[in-house]
């Protein structure tokens, strides 16, 4: 009987242990999941704004020559020798001038490429309004603009080159995906999280 009864306490005491183990496990395991590296807090940030730089070509004309999707939309001008970043009232400024022309029906972003062209290309309100920016910067004048078929023509010759309009194409593209991959998760991740609350409120309840 003795013997019966020390067999059923060892087996209780590893079991303890073995559930100790378990909570030990589970803790460190949690604790990893919850680091993150400076790289995944980089990548965690939602990119939903434009940084595009725009530089002043020898003619007077104006070209996209870099563009990017960003936490913040910037618009940076090269010209002059100079860099510098346009303040929210010159953004604005330009916005208004180039909405006037297009009302006026006098804005290159809305007349044949060829013509655009031949005159020498874009000026710096145009060149803004045809890159990725523009949405974040002028969206009522973009609603006016996104169903002209010269528009959508023009804003590609409004890169430097085409390599330059493609890169920044995929660029927005692979972000897209990303934001649209983030938001999924953050949704599936809030839908396990309410899960488990309802499932501990009714538990508790239960006891």
């Amino acid at each position: 009987m003795n013997k019966h009864i020390n067999k059923i306490s060892n087996y209780a005491m590893v079991g303890g242990l073995s559930a100790v183990a378990v909570v030990g496990f589970t803790a460190c395991g949690d604790t990893g999941a919850d680091i993150n590296t400076p790289q995944q807090q980089e990548q965690s940030i939602e990119k939903k704004g434009a940084s595009v730089t725009i530089e002043k070509q020898a003619n007077g004309s104006y070209k996209i020559v870099d563009e990017f999707p960003s936490s913040v939309t910037r618009v940076i001008l090269r010209e002059d020798g100079k860099e510098r970043i346009l303040t929210q009232e010159e953004i604005d400024k330009l916005v208004k001038e180039e909405e006037a022309k297009v009302e006026a029906g006098t804005s290159k972003l809305t007349q044949n490429p060829d013509e655009v062209r031949e005159s020498g290309g874009m000026g710096l309100a145009g060149t803004l309004m045809a890159s990725m920016a523009a949405g974040m910067v002028g969206s009522f004048l973009m609603n006016k603009l996104m169903n002209n078929q010269n528009y959508q023509q023009n804003r590609r010759t409004s890169y430097k080159s085409p390599s330059t309009y493609s890169r920044s194409q995929n660029s927005f593209k692979k972000n897209a995906a990303a934001n649209k991959a983030r938001s999924a998760s953050s949704k599936k991740s809030g839908f396990f999280g309410n899960k488990k609350k309802a499932s501990s409120r009714s538990s508790s309840f239960g006891g």
